[in-house]
Formats: C-alpha cells, sequence, structure tokens
C-alpha cells in the first residue's frame, strides 16, 4: 500500500445523510484527504467513485459484485459507518482485494441502551399503555389481564458476546439480572467473572431464560438460527429481544410461537423482511415493540463512528492495515 498521504486520497461518503451529518464527517476527515459526500442511488456516486481509494458507508442492500469493483479500481477499503456487512459481497470484495472493515463498536453504547429499552418496553407494555391514554381509555382492563413485569430476577441469555453483548451485560448487571451466555469463542474465566456471566450452550440458553437477547452477526452461521426448535425450546414468559439482523430470526417461526403463546412476547429494532408490509401480522401483537432498524444511529454516535471509519483510512493510506476487518476477509485469520 502507497505510504503518502500526500497524494489527495479520495474518501467518498455514500449515504442518504442530512447536510449537518455529512458537514460533521467532513470536519473529522485527515488533513490531506479529499473528501466528497454522494448518494448511493445517483449517477453522482458512480462517478465519485471512479477515483477514489476510500469507501464509508452505512448497511447496503443487493451486495456489491464484481461490476462495483469494476467501477471503483483504485478502492483499498471500505469502511462501514455501523457493524452489519452482511450486504455485502465478500467473495467480489476478497478477488477485488478491497478490505471490508466495522466501525469498532463505536455504536456499542447505543445499540446496548436501546435493547434495555426494548426489553422494559415489552415487559412494561408501554406502547400499549400509551396508545391507550392517546385514545382517552385511562388503566384498561386490570393487574391481572394485563401483567406487567419488572426485570429483576430475571435471567438474561445473550446470544453472541461481542462489542455490544458486553455492554448489554454490563448494564442488565445494574438490574440486577442474573447473565449467561454462548457465543463462538467462550470467553477466558477471568472476563466471564468481570462481565458477571455464565457460559452455557445455546439449548440451555433458550430453555432457561426469562428474556433472550441476539448479539451475533447475519453470516451463513447464522442465517435462520432463531426458529420453531428454538422456540419450542422457550418459557412462555420469556421474551426474544433482537437489534442485530432481521435475519438470525426466522420470522414466520416468531409470528407462531407469539399466536400460539409458545413466547410471552417480543422487542425487535430489525426484521427479516424491511420494512414491514402493512398487513405483516408482527404489526398486530400488543406484546410486540418494533422500532425502525435505529438502535445505533444516536447524535453522539455519529461522531465516533466517523472518527472511527477515518482513523482506519489514516491507518491504509499510511500502508498499515485497517482495524475491525470483517472476519472473512481478515488476511491474519487462519483458512479453514
Amino acid at each position: 500500500m502507497n505510504s503518502r498521504t500526500d497524494l489527495r486520497c479520495k474518501i467518498v461518503l455514500a449515504a442518504p445523510l442530512p447536510p449537518p451529518i455529512v458537514e460533521l464527517a467532513r470536519s473529522l476527515v485527515p488533513a490531506g484527504f479529499d473528501f466528497t459526500a454522494a448518494n448511493l442511488q445517483t449517477p453522482d456516486f458512480w462517478a465519485a467513485i471512479e477515483d477514489a481509494q476510500f469507501l464509508v458507508t452505512g448497511f447496503v442492500r443487493g451486495g456489491r459484485g464484481d461490476k462495483f469493483y469494476a467501477a471503483a479500481p483504485q478502492l483499498k477499503l471500505i469502511q462501514l459507518i455501523g457493524s452489519g456487512y452482511d450486504g455485502f459481497d465478500l467473495d467480489a470484495a476478497r478477488k477485488a482485494g478491497v478490505l471490508i472493515a466495522t466501525n469498532g463498536g463505536a455504536n456499542s453504547i447505543a445499540v446496548a441502551e436501546h435493547t434495555l429499552l426494548l426489553m422494559l418496553a415489552v415487559q412494561r407494555r408501554i406502547a400499549w399503555q400509551h396508545n391507550n391514554v392517546v385514545a382517552g381509555k385511562w388503566r384498561v382492563g386490570n393487574h391481572v389481564e394485563n401483567k406487567l413485569y419488572e426485570l429483576a430476577g430475571n435471567q438474561l441469555g445473550l446470544i453472541g458476546l461481542g462489542a455490544i453483548g458486553r455492554e448489554v451485560a454490563k448494564r442488565a448487571r445494574a438490574f440486577d439480572m442474573s447473565l449467561f451466555y454462548c457465543a463462538r469463542h467462550r470467553l477466558a474465566e477471568s472476563d466471564e467473572t468481570q462481565l458477571g456471566v455464565e457460559y452455557r450452550r445455546l439449548e440451555d440458553i433458550l430453555s432457561s431464560s426469562d428474556v433472550v437477547s441476539i448479539h451475533v452477526p447475519l453470516t451463513p452461521d447464522t442465517r435462520g438460527l432463531i426458529g420453531p426448535s428454538q422456540f419450542a425450546l422457550m418459557r412462555d414468559n420469556a421474551i426474544l429481544i433482537n437489534t442485530s439482523r432481521g435475519g438470525v430470526v426466522q420470522q414466520d417461526a416468531l409470528v407462531t410461537a407469539l399466536r400460539d403463546h409458545k413466547i410471552a412476547g417480543a422487542g425487535l429494532d430489525v426484521l427479516e423482511r424491511e420494512p414491514p408490509d402493512v398487513n405483516d401480522p408482527l404489526l398486530k401483537f400488543n406484546t410486540v415493540i418494533l422500532t425502525p432498524h435505529t438502535a445505533g444511529p444516536t447524535w453522539e454516535n455519529w461522531h465516533k463512528s466517523f472518527h472511527n471509519s477515518f482513523e482506519n483510512v489514516r491507518r491504509v493510506a499510511a500502508g498499515q492495515m485497517p482495524l475491525w476487518i470483517v472476519p472473512e476477509l481478515d488476511p491474519s485469520r487462519p483458512v479453514g
């Protein structure tokens, strides 16, 4: 890689972002780099990436295949503002010699807070109560028909314990929850003790948890991870929280589990089908809280995400490997 930044390396920010956020990004661009912002859906974008070495972008749909990389022959790094990379064609990136990196956990606090928000909102039926009050209905039903629950004393099962899962664990301890986790790689015992978590198999997490919260990326291994067999293991008073990717949960199986009272509720920031159809049955349950894939972009998080993004750009321009490379493209990971 060329280590000289005086060649005016070019950064393209590709996301339909409001001008104040674009200007925030511009203010953080390292000295010696050209910077342009272009909407992915416009011809300006394709003109912008022809001579760009760095693409800073959010989540994309439809992949980025061979034609995309042919249109950007100088591209060295795709730097994600967020953490999800399942929209990219990784084989095409590998063939083109382009690395893809996540935001280094810049959104972990935002998503962790949102995760706790969803837990509380489901257990206290916040949306249902709000809608009743707005409709002029005060204290509908009684405290037996419409039970509200505390988080204290609940067993929380974390599926995945990366940057976001760890931040969730820290915050859940403040609610006096018992914490269990399953992950591809188990933590060292000292790390488990520090976080206050106990390792269990996925099946045990599902069968013993009052709250199951998902924090894994969407990969071929995790797609459809939670389906009919997994819902059958869950307690009928349990709730499911998903702030990772909708495709990790088989949505039709979730609807069935809710309809048949196999689980008590769900809090979802992500769906298998986004946005949902107006007739999607998930919209009909008053035990489900839905948010529109907005757990990550808090106002504070924009600064952290751009800071991490441009730090990686600076590293690559200096001939160094970027941080937070997606595992499938990381040359330091063993093959097979």
